[in-house]
Formats: C-alpha cells, sequence, structure tokens
C-alpha cells in the first residue's frame, strides 16, 4: 500500500469548541485568523472544517498554507495560497494561486522569508477574500517560538487560535496578546501520532506528485541571474586565480569569483583538503549543487514554481533544471532562486544544507 498525500483530512466528528469558533467568525464577517499548535495537534484538519463552513455559508475564503515541511497546498518548501471555491476533503485539493520560495523545509535558518512570504501572501487573500486562515508549522519551541511572534507581528491577524493539549502554549498566548484576539481549542484526541520516518514518507510522497511529468530545460544564467547565494557575485576569477587557488588547495576549480575580501569558489576535491575556514575563500562542492531545489522566481518576488537543479554547466552559463512548469511560465521567470534541500525526482530527500554552504 503506498503512502497517502495527506496527513488530514475534514472530519464530521466536530468538538464544541470547534462550532463555537465557527459561530465567532460568523459574527465577526471577515478577517484574517491563525491557526497554532505543536505537530499532530490536528490545525490543518481543524483549518480544513473552518474553511468548508466558511465557504457553505456563502464567505470568500483564502488559506495560506506555511507548514513548509508538511505541506497540503503543494509544493513543499514554500509558502503558498489557495482559494476555495467548494468545500473540500483535503486542502491538497485546493488549486495554489501564488507561492513564495523558502526553499527548504525547516524554516529555523530562513524565518525572515517565512514571515515574508506569509505576510506577502495573506495580503493577496485580503484583497481577494473575506476571510484568511493561516496554516502553520508545528516548530513552535526555541527558534519556533520566536518565528511564530514575528508572523503574528508582520501579519496583525484579526484571531490566533491556540491548539493545545496542555495549557503548553500559554507563553506564546501571552506574547501576542496584546497584538491580537486570542482563542484556546482542545488538540484533537482522534489525531494520530507520526513518527519522524513517516512524515518524511509523506513529504516524498508530495515531492513525487509534484514533480511527476517534469521536463529537464537549460536555464541561461546570464539571462536569468541566479540569487540565493553568493556565487555570481562579484567579479569572476582570472585563469590564474583559479590556477592558483587549485594548486594551494588540490582543487579542481569550475568556477569562481571574487567578492570584496574574499573568493567564492565552486570546486570537486582532487585528493587531500587543505581548505580551512578562516582563509578568505568560501568553497562551494560542486556535488551540493546536484538535485538542489530551485525556485523560478517573478518580477514580484513570488514564486511561479519549483524544480530541481540536475547539472550546473558552468562554462556555457547554463543550467540544466527538471522542472513541471510550462515553457509560458518559464519565460515569466527573472530570477532563478536557490535552495538548501538536496532531493529527487522521486522524492527521495538526499540532504539539508546549511545556509552559508551556497
Amino acid at each position: 500500500m503506498g503512502v497517502s498525500i495527506n496527513k488530514a483530512a475534514y472530519t464530521k466528528e466536530v468538538p464544541e469548541d470547534r462550532l463555537e469558533l465557527i459561530d465567532a467568525l460568523a459574527s465577526m464577517g471577515e478577517g484574517t485568523i491563525m491557526f497554532v499548535g505543536d505537530v499532530d495537534s490536528g490545525k490543518t484538519t481543524t483549518v480544513t472544517f473552518v474553511a468548508n463552513e466558511l465557504v457553505k455559508m456563502g464567505y470568500r475564503v483564502a488559506v495560506v498554507d506555511s507548514d513548509v515541511g508538511q505541506k497540503s497546498i503543494l509544493p513543499p518548501a514554500t509558502v503558498s495560497i489557495g482559494f476555495l471555491e467548494s468545500p473540500v476533503e483535503h486542502l491538497s485539493q485546493v488549486s495554489p494561486s501564488a507561492h513564495y520560495f523558502i526553499g527548504i523545509t525547516t524554516p529555523s535558518e530562513y524565518m525572515g522569508e517565512t514571515v515574508v512570504g506569509v505576510k506577502r501572501l495573506v495580503e493577496i487573500g485580503r484583497r481577494n477574500a473575506d476571510f484568511v486562515l493561516i496554516d502553520t508549522t508545528g516548530f513552535i519551541r526555541g527558534r519556533g517560538f520566536e518565528l511564530k511572534r514575528l508572523k503574528v507581528e508582520a501579519v496583525l491577524p484579526d484571531l490566533v487560535v491556540f491548539i493545545e493539549r496542555a495549557g503548553e502554549m500559554g507563553e506564546l498566548k501571552r506574547a501576542v496578546s496584546g497584538l491580537t484576539g486570542v482563542v484556546s481549542l482542545n488538540a484533537s484526541s482522534s489525531v494520530r501520532k507520526h513518527t519522524h520516518d513517516e512524515r518524511r514518507e509523506i513529504r516524498r510522497a508530495k515531492w513525487r506528485s509534484y514533480f511527476e511529468g517534469s521536463r529537464l530545460v537549460e536555464v541561461d544564467v546570464s539571462d536569468v541571474p541566479v540569487t540565493g547565494t553568493l556565487m555570481f557575485r562579484g567579479r569572476p576569477l582570472t585563469v590564474e586565480e583559479k590556477e592558483l587557488l587549485e594548486r594551494l588547495q588540490d582543487w579542481v576549480v569550475f568556477e569562481g569569483w571574487k567578492l570584496g575580501d574574499e573568493y567564492v569558489v565552486v570546486k570537486a576535491d582532487s585528493g587531500r583538503v587543505r581548505y580551512c575556514r578562516g582563509s578568505g575563500v568560501r568553497a562551494v562542492d560542486l556535488e551540493s549543487l546536484s538535485n538542489l531545489i530551485v525556485g523560478f522566481i517573478d518580477g514580484s518576488g513570488l514564486c511561479l514554481g519549483l524544480g530541481i537543479l540536475k547539472w550546473p554547466r558552468f562554462s556555457e552559463g547554463v543550467f540544466e533544471v527538471l522542472t513541471p512548469l510550462d515553457a509560458e511560465t518559464l519565460s515569466l521567470a527573472s530570477e532563478l532562486r536557490l535552495g538548501r534541500l538536496r532531493v529527487t525526482e522521486d522524492g527521495e530527500e538526499l540532504s539539508l544544507l546549511r545556509r552559508c554552504d551556497l
């Protein structure tokens, strides 16, 4: 039996506090509502229920899916917005209207991008819907606490719905209660806990679904700038500089740039490694670019869709990218932004890179 692409589905077994929430929202008539809770607390199930009930009442409803690791509105590694035209069983049935590229499924190093993405898409939702519902990650502790607080400060929702089991959200509720209305719901007792491996397999199915039917395209990096990296910034290295670095570090240097006092080099090891940090050289392993998630970004900074970088042909100024996007959509791209997750078109996640690796 294959792995289901969805963890959460619409349910008819509705706790009383969810019905009370619907009544409160109906009395508001419009608003932006953020849902916050721990992993496997029932956030997405609750968002689905609330969205469906509001649609049945005749409201225009937008859902901003910012759960970058367990996305319902594909693809992963983005923040997405979709508009419900009718009730749905799964939020995966909601067609995406826009995306913001994050490039990784664990947002701790990309808090700024995540907050900006949510804010940008909420603005779209507010212009086109009566209610904007924001689904969030289960990342609520440590840096996750700050991420949720920053989202609230940036978006200023009309209401934050905390879904909790034993009052574990009390400190965060106090931190944001001066900025927004706060409601607490009990975490659903029927939600099944998912192991790390199960969550990874669910995400693999989502990657596979998104990249199904993809094709290989050539991206001319002189026409479509590469962003999200220190590569391609500064001036290109001279032949002499490349040869010197190869001799000093025992590398094969494919490309490089001088940015201020620092060298940025794409290399492969040809023997023993002599490179050490603090030498003024930032080294990018060629292998780390293979199967790297990339985003095609339009002129407004939104993401048209994703690709997988299969092979960077630096000598020709061409990146070979696997993508499901058609030629018309690709023609709208003004940037190719590098993520930090390596994944195959079959959905296997190979590695997570650090922000500083590129």
